[in-house]
C-alpha cells in the first residue's frame, strides 16, 4: 500500500469538482485482429505494469491521503467506439464529448477507448492513401500520473509483442521476439510492489492518522514559516536582478470569459461542449534553426490566437500563454512533479522570428525562476498539510470565477514521446496527441506531442467560447506554415 503525494490527492479530489483527466491518442495501422484479441492483449499488458494495476483506497472523513492499493484488469476497461460511418472526423467528434467525462480513481483510474476500421486517418509521411486506422485514446486519472509519466505508462502498454513464457505462449495471439525494452520500462515505471490492503485495515489506517495529525500540524506551521522567510529571500533576488521577474499578468479575452457561463454559478456548467481538432505534420516542417518545437508553436499560436480575437471584434494589445513545464526533483515522490508558466508571446513583435526568440528568451527566463530551490518552499507546505485541511481548501477554492489578471490566455503543453516503434496488434503506430483540460479560466488548450518523426498540434476548446473551430484551426495551420516559411526564407 503507498500513500499519494498531496499533489496527486489534490488532483484526485479536484476530478470531482472539475473534469481533469488525461487523453492521450495514438493512431495505429489498422491490424485487422479481432477486437477480443486486443482486449486480451490489453489485460494481460497492463497486468505487467504497476502503474495500470493500482486504484486509490480512501479513508472515512478523508482523516489521510487515499492510498494506491492493487486491483484487476476489468473487462469495461476497454471500451470500443461503433460509429455510424467510420470516418476521422467521427472519432474527433466523440473524443471531444469523452473530454467531458472523467473516470473514478477509487474504482479504476485508466480506461482505454478503441476505434475500428477509421478512414480518412491522417498518415504523415505516407504517399498516397493509407488504408483504415485504429485510433486508441488513453484516458487516465491525473492523480495516477502526470503528461510525462502518462507518456511512459503508454510506451510500456504499446511497446513491441508482449512477452510471454511457458504455457502463455501458445495463448499469445501476438506471441513474437521477446520485447526486453517494454519489459524494462514496465518495471521502471511501476511503483515498488505493493502489498494488499484488506478492508478491515480502514479503522487502524485511521486511528493512525488521527494519531499522526497534531505533528503534521506543527510540521505544517513550521513549513510555513520556512515558506514566508522563502517569499521574503525570493523577492529580495528578484529586486536585485539575480532573478528573473514572475510571469506578467494579462486581462481575460473573450475567450476566456465565455457568454455562455455568464450568470448564477449554480445554474451554469463549466463547459458548454467539448470540440477537438488536430494538425498532423512531419516533424520537419515544426523544426527550424535555434527553435525549439514549443517555441514555434507557441509562435503560431501567437498569430493565430491575434487574428482569431480580431475577427471575432476584439483585438488586443497583449497575448500570452501558460506552459507547463516537468520537474526533474527525484526527490519528489509525487507523481505530478510540474509548474506551469505564464509566458508573454509578444503580439506587438510583427516579425515572426524577432517574436519567436523573446518567446524563447521569456521561457527561458520563467524556467530560470520555476527550477529556484527557493520556489518549492511552498510545495513543502503542502506536501505536510493534514489531509482535511487540504480537501477543505480544495473544496471551497473559487474555480469558476475568472480573476481580473489571468497567467495566459490559452495553455501549449508540450510533451516528446520518444521514437515512433508503438504497436497495437502488430500494427504500427502513426502518430499521437493530447488534449489539455479547459475549465472556468481556459476555454482554448493545446497539445504538441511528437512521436518519431510527426509532431501534432492538438486543439481543444469549448463550443461557449470557440464556436468555430475550424477556423481558428485553419488560423492556426496557416500561422505553422508562415513561421516555417519566414525561417526557411530566411536561411535560404
Amino acid at each position: 500500500m503507498s500513500t499519494v503525494a498531496a499533489q496527486d490527492a489534490t488532483m484526485y479530489w479536484l476530478s470531482s469538482r472539475t473534469p481533469n483527466d488525461l487523453f492521450m491518442l495514438y493512431c495505429f495501422d489498422d491490424s485487422g485482429r479481432p477486437s477480443a484479441e486486443l482486449r486480451e492483449f490489453v489485460a494481460r499488458r497492463s497486468a505487467r505494469i504497476a502503474d495500470l494495476s493500482v486504484r486509490l483506497r480512501e479513508l472515512p472523513g478523508d482523516l489521510d491521503y487515499p492510498s494506491w492499493v492493487p486491483c484487476d484488469f476489468r473487462d469495461e476497461q476497454f471500451v470500443e467506439h461503433v460509429l455510424p460511418e467510420p470516418h476521422w472526423r467521427g472519432v474527433c467528434t466523440v473524443v471531444g464529448k469523452l473530454l467531458g467525462t472523467g473516470v473514478d480513481a477509487a474504482v479504476r483510474p485508466w480506461r482505454l477507448h478503441v476505434f475500428r476500421g477509421i478512414d480518412g486517418a491522417p498518415a504523415p509521411g505516407r504517399r498516397g492513401a493509407a488504408g483504415p486506422a485504429t485510433v486508441v485514446v488513453l484516458q487516465m486519472s491525473h492523480a495516477l500520473a502526470d503528461g510525462r509519466r502518462a507518456a511512459q505508462i503508454a510506451r510500456a502498454l504499446f511497446t513491441g509483442p508482449e512477452l510471454a513464457t511457458g504455457t502463455e505462449a501458445a495463448a499469445d495471439p501476438f506471441a513474437g521476439a521477446a520485447d526486453a525494452h517494454a519489459g524494462c520500462l514496465a518495471r521502471r515505471i511501476g511503483t515498488a510492489a505493493i502489498e494488499s490492503a484488506p478492508v478491515d485495515r480502514i479503522p487502524v489506517d485511521s486511528a493512525l492518522a488521527l494519531l499522526r495529525m497534531p505533528l503534521q500540524f506543527v510540521r505544517t506551521v513550521v513549513r510555513g514559516y520556512q515558506a514566508w522567510r522563502a517569499q521574503r529571500e525570493l523577492a529580495e533576488l528578484t529586486t536585485t536582478g539575480k532573478l528573473p521577474e514572475p510571469g506578467p499578468g494579462f486581462t481575460p479575452s473573450l475567450i476566456n470569459r465565455s457568454s455562455a457561463l455568464d450568470g448564477d454559478l449554480a445554474d451554469r456548467p463549466a463547459v458548454a461542449a467539448h470540440q477537438v481538432r488536430m494538425i498532423v505534420c512531419a516533424a520537419e516542417r515544426v523544426r527550424i534553426p535555434d527553435r525549439t518545437v514549443t517555441v514555434v508553436v507557441l509562435t503560431a499560436v501567437s498569430i493565430a490566437l491575434e487574428r482569431y480575437l480580431a475577427a471575432r471584434g476584439e483585438p488586443v494589445d497583449r497575448l500570452g500563454a501558460q506552459v507547463p513545464m516537468a520537474l526533474s526533483d527525484n526527490r519528489i515522490a509525487a507523481r505530478n512533479n510540474y509548474r506551469s508558466l505564464g509566458v508573454d508571446l509578444f503580439i506587438d513583435e510583427p516579425d515572426p522570428l524577432v517574436r519567436a526568440d523573446k518567446i524563447a528568451a521569456a521561457l527561458t527566463d520563467r524556467r530560470t525562476r520555476a527550477r529556484h530551490p527557493l520556489l518549492a518552499a511552498q510545495d513543502r507546505v503542502t506536501a505536510v498539510t493534514p489531509a482535511p485541511l487540504l480537501r477543505r481548501d480544495i473544496d471551497r477554492f473559487p474555480i469558476d470565477i475568472v480573476p481580473d489578471s489571468i497567467a495566459g490566455h490559452t495553455v501549449v503543453s508540450s510533451v516528446h514521446r520518444g521514437p515512433a516503434d508503438l504497436t497495437f496488434g502488430n500494427a504500427p503506430v502513426r502518430f499521437t496527441g493530447g488534449f489539455p483540460a479547459i475549465g472556468s479560466v481556459m476555454h482554448l488548450t493545446h497539445g504538441v506531442h511528437g512521436l518519431g518523426d510527426t509532431v501534432t498540434v492538438s486543439v481543444h476548446a469549448d463550443t461557449a467560447a470557440v464556436p468555430d473551430i475550424d477556423t481558428y484551426t485553419d488560423l492556426l495551420r496557416d500561422a505553422l506554415n508562415e513561421v516555417f516559411d519566414c525561417a526557411t526564407g530566411s536561411v535560404g
